[in-house]
């Protein structure tokens, strides 16, 4: 026999430690903060175990609630995936992929009609998930840049985030070694200021700054270089498919690791649906396939 007690105030506790508030889990739920907080307050009673420390203008759970809560957010996850499956048509297959702007249009959707020979049946979703977006309930699957630590994730290595200098053809070919990199336009990526940096300092550059226009996200920054604007630090896996067309070049060999690198991050029972597995085979496959060898101009080094 299951011992489940008090389940409305089960759905309560996990709401308020989730969403850090008893008023965040009453709008979840659709009752009053007060009715969260009683619920919670009668859960503990019956449990006779503190879940909350109750402070000013804080809610902060016990060491207990914090080992209930991490056990019961997957549970509650399951369940309403599970009950999705069964309410969904059969003949809806749906499979939602979180993932951000330029690793969507620089690698997944160019590979996407591979997949979709595959698997014809699946439609396919793809929402934004930069590294810094939570997951969301609706995702059957994310893809992020990081190291691999999210708690309450399974998250398994697609690609090294490596880093090499890119640029086109013509800019490349007077720059024979990375001091000839000093004076050019250097284009930067906002939210990357250590990028040229790091790279610089492994070539063993001094006195070098990135000064160059800055954008938001690489894939503008790599089309800028497309574009003749200047040279992009550019990440694999965004920058082999132009290198394999020839867009770009890279004018050094040297290539840095960023120190992160790619994973496909999803909930564990995930594994246990058919689409998601399907996708998880093929992507797995695709990151594996052999990446571009990259263009380099006649006589570069390092």
């Amino acid at each position: 026999m299951r011992r489940l007690l008090f389940l409305n105030g089960i759905k309560a506790f996990e709401a308020a430690a989730r969403t850090g508030s008893f008023a965040a889990a009453g709008g979840e739920l659709n009752v009053s903060p007060a009715a969260v907080s009683r619920m919670v307050h009668l859960l503990e009673e019956r449990l006779g175990v503190a879940l909350f420390e109750r402070k000013a203008n804080r809610l902060a759970p016990t060491p207990a609630g914090r080992a209930y809560q991490s056990g019961l957010t997957p549970i509650f996850d399951a369940l309403a995936s599970l009950t999705a499956q069964v309410t969904t048509p059969a003949s809806l297959r749906v499979l939602t992929i979180g993932v951000g702007p330029t690793f969507a249009m620089r690698w997944l959707i160019p590979r996407l009609a591979d997949f979709r020979k595959e698997e014809p049946d699946i439609d396919v979703r793809i929402t934004t998930g930069g590294a810094a977006a939570p997951f969301a309930d609706d995702w059957s699957c994310g893809i992020k840049l990081g190291d691999g630590a999210w708690p309450g994730f399974a998250a398994e290595p697609l690609f090294a985030a490596d880093l090499l200098p890119v640029c086109t053809p013509r800019l490349a070919s007077p720059l024979k070694r990375p001091g000839d990199l000093r004076g050019s336009s250097l284009l930067r990526v906002a939210h990357s200021p250590d990028d040229w940096p790091r790279w610089l300092k492994a070539a063993g550059v001094a006195r070098v700054g990135a000064r160059g226009p800055e954008f938001q996200f690489y894939g503008q920054a790599q089309q800028a270089a497309v574009d003749g604007l200047g040279i992009a630090m550019g990440i694999r896996p965004y920058i082999d498919d132009d290198l394999a067309a020839g867009r770009l070049v890279t004018p050094f060999e040297l290539s840095v690791p960023k120190g992160m690198r790619w994973y496909l991050v999803y909930r564990g029972f995930q594994t246990g649906q058919r689409d998601f597995a399907a996708f998880r085979r093929w992507i797995m496959q695709a990151a594996a396939a052999p990446s571009v060898r990259a263009s380099r101009t006649p006589g570069s080094r390092l």
